[in-house]
């Protein structure tokens, strides 16, 4: 099994994508998806908006209407509330109910890690979705795994080799759970830096 990653700063891009994977035949059960509630623009989605602190993160997930119908909210420090759902949040949300200080974070990046993320890339998606983006994930067979990439990849994701250069530009080195999550109005300003501009 391997782990395919992919960071959205849309949270539309990133509902598309796990679409995409659970219609190529991918099961909900291995996709997983983490946003920034903050960060989410398709506005007139009440996708996760009512859903209760906590309940529902992986509980829904594989029922009938897909990963998107398990969809739940907790909260990350250094990132803010999330809406999330599947195996990744579920780890995750473990680790908030029986961690100390920092927990969630570390079990963001430790699950991410544990599935052969490597770490440096965990701490660059961990820092997207603070920074308002929402990350998908999919444990595939290894010869499934270049399919769901491309899914990934053609549903508008973030190419992480640019995304690290700019934020290594901005003085980032690693995602640090102690600083206080972006406001929406710091999102939109990260959205609009990375947004493509008309020609």
């Amino acid at each position: 099994m391997r782990t395919v990653t992919g960071l959205f700063d849309d949270y539309s891009d990133a509902r598309s994508a796990v679409s995409k994977l659970e219609a190529a035949g991918i099961p909900s059960n291995d996709i997983s998806i983490v946003s920034n509630k903050a960060g989410r623009i398709d506005r007139d989605s009440d996708v996760g908006e009512d859903a209760a602190t906590g309940a529902g993160i992986g509980a829904a997930v594989g029922g009938a209407g897909g990963l998107l119908t398990g969809l739940g909210l907790m909260a990350i420090p250094g990132v803010g509330p999330v809406v999330a759902a599947g195996w990744l949040a579920a780890t995750a949300a473990g680790a908030v109910a029986g961690a100390v200080a920092g927990g969630a974070a570390g079990g963001l990046i430790g699950a991410l890690t544990d599935s052969g993320v490597p770490e440096v890339d965990a701490h660059l998606y961990a820092e997207g979705v603070r920074r308002g983006g929402s990350l998908v994930t999919a444990k595939v067979d290894d010869t499934r795994a270049p399919e769901a990439q491309a899914i990934l990849q053609g549903s508008n994701w973030v190419d992480p080799i640019e995304r690290r250069r700019a934020y290594n530009e901005q003085g980032w080195t690693r995602f640090d759970d102690a600083l206080d999550p972006y406001s929406p109005e710091q999102i939109a300003q990260e959205r609009d830096r990375y947004r493509p501009t008309a020609i």
